[in-house]
C-alpha cells in the first residue's frame, strides 16, 4: 500500500513540476530508458549465463541517468553484476564458457567460491527487488518496459 501511495505521489509531483513550467525531472532518464530498450531486449533474448553481463553497459548508462528515487536500486544492481564480472576476471575465466559443475582446470577453490558467491548475489532477494523496482519505475514514469 505504501508503495502504491508513494508511486501516486511521485507521479503527481512529477506532473505538478512539469505543469508549473519546470523541466521534467525524469526526461533524461526516460530518454535513456528508451535508448537502452533494444540492447536490453537483445541481451535478454540471447539468454544464457552472460545475459546480465551483456546488459552491463546498458545498466551503467541507466544508472548514470537514474533519478534519485531509483538510484540506490541501480547502484545495487550494477554493483552486483560488476562483482560477478570481477570474480570471473580475477579467476581468468571466460563467463560464456564457465560451467559450475565442471569448472576449468586450474580454477582454485577460492576462485570458484568467489564466482559462486557473486552469482548467488544476483538471485538474492535484494537484487531481485532492485531489478523489479527499476523495471516498475520505467513502466510507471517512462511508460517504457525494460526487459532483463
Amino acid at each position: 500500500m505504501r508503495a502504491l501511495v508513494a508511486g501516486v505521489l511521485a507521479a503527481a509531483l512529477a506532473g505538478g513540476l512539469t505543469a508549473c513550467g519546470e523541466d521534467d525531472p525524469y526526461a533524461d532518464y526516460c530518454a535513456e530508458v528508451k535508448a537502452q530498450q533494444k540492447a536490453l531486449t537483445e541481451a535478454q533474448a540471447a539468454g544464457g549465463p552472460t545475459a546480465l553481463i551483456d546488459a552491463l553497459p546498458s545498466f551503467r548508462a541507466l544508472q548514470e541517468e537514474s533519478p534519485r528515487d531509483i538510484a540506490d536500486e541501480w547502484d545495487l544492481l550494477v554493483g552486483r553484476v560488476e562483482a560477478l564480472v570481477e570474480a570471473f576476471e580475477a579467476a581468468d575465466v571466460d563467463p560464456s564458457t564457465y560451467d559450475r559443475d565442471q569448472p576449468p582446470a586450474g580454477l582454485s577453490a577460492d576462485e570458484k567460491t568467489a564466482i559462486d558467491a557473486a552469482a548467488g548475489e544476483l538471485t538474492a532477494p535484494s537484487t531481485v527487488q532492485a531489478s523489479e523496482g527499476v523495471q516498475q519505475q520505467a513502466l510507471d514514469v517512462c511508460k517504457t518496459p525494460l526487459a532483463f
